[in-house]
């Protein structure tokens, strides 16, 4: 199954950008995302930003993920 998880764009060098997800760090491509900038929220999925999305979609999103973790592990 993949997975696009929703980061918040931190910095950003050409088409290159730090996000932050779920707090941890990572290099992300923003080629597909040129209009994003420090502060947006973005979906990334394998290392690319796939397009950009309101806050308040990305907190419901990491809620609903936070929601499936916790009923996993009490499984």
């Amino acid at each position: 199954m993949c997975l696009a998880v929703p980061a918040q764009i931190i910095s950003i060098d050409g088409t290159h950008a730090v996000v932050e997800m779920s707090g941890l760090k990572k290099d992300i491509d923003v080629t597909l995302t040129p209009e994003a900038v420090p502060g947006d929220w973005v979906v990334v999925h394998v290392g690319y930003s796939l397009q950009r999305i309101d806050p308040e979609k990305a907190r419901q999103t990491l809620e609903a993920m936070r929601g499936v973790e916790a009923a996993a592990a009490a499984a």
